[in-house]
């Protein structure tokens, strides 16, 4: 269970895409379950809804679960690396969404969050198709649960809490962004 060094080979750019992995089911779960939960919280009438905090949290837990999946079995692949960020960011959003429709944080925070996850959706596709592999920085990683903790607390009860945890996650996924530019701008310039 070792996570040093590189991504694992089977995740590497050519590698085939193997879609059918128990850490991809996962992910194929926790994608399946995000209109549920949007159904659950855009209905709850105000946006906090415990039912709904619950399933966002199994979603986001689930972002755990493929991971240690992926490292039991040994069952690493290309969709999945791809999979399990891209739907991070689906949750994310989909938070985003209901957050911003029931103003339960501050929409200012929400804006450069979604714009942020769309220009790294952008930045992605465009690494991909010239050949860059993609890598989750650390800072990334560190990023996405004050981010989710804020999202699930704010659909339980007003606190303070989900602000402050928003703002942390907010710092640190724009210096992720600026170290994934930076990896960007460094491939584009080695490979010209």
């Amino acid at each position: 269970m070792d996570r040093s060094g590189g991504p694992p080979p089977e995740t590497r750019k050519g590698e085939p895409l193997r879609p059918w992995t128990i850490p991809n089911a996962v992910s194929y779960v926790r994608l399946a379950l995000l209109p549920v939960f949007l159904v659950l919280a855009l209905g709850s009438g105000d946006g906090r809804d415990t039912s709904a905090a619950l399933l966002y949290f199994a979603i986001a837990w689930g972002d755990q679960l493929d991971g240690l999946a992926a490292r039991l079995t040994g069952q690493y692949s290309r969709l999945g690396s791809l999979l399990d960020p891209l739907t991070d960011r689906a949750l994310v959003l989909c938070g985003v969404v209901v957050c911003w429709n029931f103003e339960l944080l501050p929409r200012w925070a929400l804006a450069v969050l979604a714009g942020r996850e769309l220009f790294m959706l952008i930045l992605s596709q465009f690494g991909m198709r010239k050949g860059m592999d993609l890598k989750i920085n650390m800072v990334g990683r560190w990023a996405v649960w004050p981010i989710m903790l804020a999202i699930f607390l704010t659909l339980l009860v007003d606190t303070w809490v989900a602000d402050a945890s928003l703002y942390l996650g907010l710092a640190l996924t724009l210096w992720a962004t600026a170290i994934y530019v930076q990896d960007g701008l460094r491939f584009t310039k080695a490979s010209s």
